[in-house]
């Protein structure tokens, strides 16, 4: 499959004025994405968690208009959002070829998060994915006779081309982006979701987000993916990315929960890694961050338990527990973790199944 299967057609139908609305949901990478080339593809494969309650909820206004060009405002939480208008125009640049009726409509864009904004939740993936399905809502009515498997497709091609990350965002429960050998049907084109074995210790993982610091970062994804154009440690790190995800087949078979710790953290710490060895270097983790995973560290060697950490690309910390373990694990972590938090925020997720429209 390439970009050309994703070209519009001739429409079937016109629109006049009118709304979508879609709910889509955030994603945290168990083998992380971290460096790109070309337009938005990935240098490694990555596999993420489909978040549940860390999600976007984007309604999409439309009517006909006759001045060129693209003609669009944000708004989040009610409030207009000039600041987010030159990311979108990228996006909208990004995807006209794919999607016609672009400059044909005038939009208004709303937009509400079910976690605090600048919270350190990746809402790039969770908002530009909601968008993408929103837009993909307008071609199905232009053309109705496009299936489910191509409108989820080019939904995450879509939302690839405004944010790496969300295009992991539109099904469930674990996702994979990028193409790999041992997993069939895998593209850098979008994600889809796991098509092997998820042994019953990974159904309902739970995921304790703890919010170390709600405040921007200091340097940007987009600015951290493209240090890795001469990182030293770039193509051995690709390497070791694509290898920990063949390692997880198994061990998503198996249910083995040591093995998958041992690789979910491991990725955690090489992806921060890669930040404090680039040039420039930086670092995103906070001292609370590091407080946080020694906790961890000997909560599991005192208790045996499964719980483990991961990190996005900022400081806050990604608790990652099985179902069965969830009244001991929050019992710690409320006891001795959330002191750790600013303003002791946290909030309480788990693995879902994907977005959703929503009907309006």
């Amino acid at each position: 499959m390439t970009e050309q299967n994703f070209l519009s057609k001739p429409y079937s139908y016109t629109l006049e004025k009118g709304q979508v609305s879609w709910q889509s949901p955030s994603n945290i990478a168990l083998v992380k994405y971290w460096g790109k080339h070309g337009e938005q593809l990935p240098k490694n494969t990555s596999i993420s968690f489909t978040l549940s309650n860390c999600h976007t909820q984007t309604t999409l206004f439309y009517e006909p208009k006759t001045k060129a060009g693209f003609d669009f405002e944000i708004y989040l939480d009610g409030k207009l959002e000039e600041g987010f208008e030159p990311k979108i125009l990228k996006f909208f640049q990004r995807i006209e070829n794919y999607l016609l009726f672009l400059k044909e409509y005038s939009f208004k864009i709303e937009t509400f998060n079910s976690f605090p904004h600048s919270s350190g939740i990746a809402s790039s993936a969770s908002g530009m994915s909601a968008l993408a399905l929103c837009l993909m809502e307008m071609e199905r009515k232009f053309n109705p006779e496009i299936s489910k498997e191509y409108f989820h497709q080019k939904a995450s091609f879509l939302a690839r081309l405004g944010s790496g990350s969300a295009c992991r965002s539109i099904e469930g429960p674990l996702v994979v982006w990028g193409e790999h050998s041992k997993v069939i049907g895998s593209t850098n084109l979008f994600g889809i979701t796991y098509p092997l074995e998820i042994h019953k210790n990974f159904k309902k993982y739970q995921d304790t987000i703890l919010l170390v610091d709600q405040g921007e970062k200091q340097v940007s994804s987009t600015v951290g993916h493209d240090l890795m154009h001469n990182h030293p440690f770039a193509e051995e790190r690709f390497a070791q990315a694509n290898t920990n995800l063949e390692k997880l087949i198994p061990i998503l078979k198996s249910g083995n929960l040591d093995g998958f710790i041992e690789i979910v953290e491991s990725e955690a710490l090489s992806l921060h890694a890669m930040m404090m060895t680039s040039m420039p270097y930086f670092i995103l983790m906070k001292p609370n961050t590091l407080e946080i995973i020694n906790r961890i560290w000997e909560y599991r060697k005192k208790t045996g338990s499964k719980v483990c950490f991961t990190l996005d690309a900022g400081a806050n910390v990604h608790v990652l527990y099985p179902e069965l373990e969830k009244k001991q694990v929050y019992d710690f972590i409320k006891k001795e973790l959330v002191a750790y938090c600013q303003n002791s925020k946290y909030i309480c997720d788990l693995v879902g199944k994907g977005a959703k429209k929503v009907y309006i």
